[in-house]
């Protein structure tokens, strides 16, 4: 099932090119916020699927492009992410000359405030501070499903409530986030608003028979410039969630990016329109990008 929030995040199911509303669904919940509701909905989820079933089995689709979707995790608790180090960029090592390898690459990562969410359609602000470029770096990102602490790699996937897209924004080379040798994922890296494109659909495991064998593709302005696929990655995500729940437990609904390979990302600027698609994963994530500055790389 592919769930979406929707105009003043009303919960819908997408079929097709249209969204069915689910609404009654979720109706008698009592949740005080979208975010809320939809853990509730994620931690019940063997009695909320065939409620939301029976209620757009009837239901009329209205057409994706006559409705505003809306991130459909829009404030997780913890939304952690792994990057340069998980793929091999240790400090000290020249990302240019040296090739990632999983021996090379050691765990770490970071987290990215659930304030830099933003829904597809929206514009990312490249904000007035120095930096040497502007990544978009195009991730699988995945949902947690329940509680996961201490996970082995075995059990790790029945933990996985779902996926969705991510576009992991970042300012490169800022003060605070690189002094030379050191990479680090400070907030001046990874945290400004509007760093975290997310959605628009939550597409349930049981709908991604292969999440580590995944085509991502990135366009600039309507050219492809990036195609990978998450099996390339150097950790699948069995061994991610049990390196991440070996030092912190994992909620429902809290987010997990899964890192990007880094080679060739172009830097964005200015007035571009980014897109990010994962097959069977519904409508890209589709972001423009303001620059106040217009900047030049």
């Amino acid at each position: 099932m592919k769930l979406v929030l929707y105009d003043d995040y009303q919960l819908g199911v997408l079929r097709g090119d249209t969204v069915v509303d689910a609404g009654d669904a979720v109706a008698d919940l009592g949740h005080h916020s979208p975010q809320e509701m939809m853990e509730m909905i994620i931690c019940a989820w063997d009695a909320m699927q065939p409620k939301i079933e029976g209620v757009i089995s009837s239901g009329t689709g209205t057409p994706l492009d006559s409705v505003t979707l809306q991130p459909p995790l829009p404030r997780p608790g913890k939304f952690f992410c792994t990057d340069s180090f998980t793929y091999g960029f240790r400090p000290g090592r020249n990302p240019d000359l040296e090739p990632r390898t999983p021996e090379n690459a050691p765990f770490d990562g970071y987290f990215k405030a659930s304030s830099s969410i933003v829904p597809t359609g929206s514009t990312v602000e490249l904000p007035p501070v120095e930096a040497r470029k502007f990544d978009f770096e195009p991730e699988l990102a995945v949902v947690i499903g329940r509680r996961a602490s201490r996970l082995s790699q075995a059990e790790a996937l029945d933990y996985v409530f779902g996926y969705t897209q991510f576009i992991d924004v970042s300012a490169l080379e800022v003060p605070g986030g690189y002094d030379g040798e050191v990479l680090t994922f400070s907030i001046m890296v990874k945290s400004w608003r509007t760093f975290a494109p997310l959605g628009p659909a939550l597409v349930t495991a049981d709908e991604v028979s292969a999440p580590d064998d995944l085509p991502v593709k990135l366009w600039v302005n309507g050219t492809l410039k990036y195609d990978y696929s998450t099996g390339e990655l150097a950790r699948h995500i069995a061994e991610l969630l049990e390196e991440i729940t070996n030092v912190m437990t994992l909620e429902p609904g809290d987010v997990v990016g899964t890192g990007t390979l880094h080679e060739a990302l172009p830097p964005i600027q200015d007035g571009f329109k980014v897109r990010l698609g994962i097959e069977g994963f519904g409508p890209h994530l589709e972001v423009s990008v303001h620059d106040s500055l217009k900047r030049h790389w």
